[in-house]
């Protein structure tokens, strides 16, 4: 099983990034997905969800409008579509599959001027 964050990187407040999570070793279409996030010196923190049928997605407060999480089955992949970022949304970025509780590497988000 492989789960690989992509996609991060150092970007200035107001700007947007395009997180990407390629996965393989599971039958992708049939798990839902989550994006979680941790920030220095602060506990991992749930992002977005979707199902395994992407008919629902559920995001925390924090991200609600900005943020939005989309999956491409036939690439096995998850995306996370943030934008208008802020600041506090600087932390390492992590996909995981929700009930087989696979997680990826991280992919590092730097929201600063």
């Amino acid at each position: 099983v492989q789960v690989v964050e992509s996609g991060g990187g150092l970007v200035q407040p107001g700007g947007s990034l395009r997180l990407s999570c390629a996965t393989s070793g599971f039958i992708f279409s049939a798990y839902d997905m989550r994006w979680f996030r941790q920030a220095p010196g602060k506990e991992r923190e749930f992002v977005a969800y979707i199902s395994s049928d992407g008919e629902s997605t559920i995001y925390d407060d924090s991200v609600k409008g900005r943020f939005t999480v989309s999956r491409d089955d036939a690439k096995n992949t998850v995306f996370l579509q943030m934008n208008r970022l802020k600041p506090e949304d600087t932390a390492l970025y992590y996909c995981n599959v929700y009930a087989l509780d696979y997680w990826g590497q991280g992919t590092q988000v730097t929201v600063s001027s």
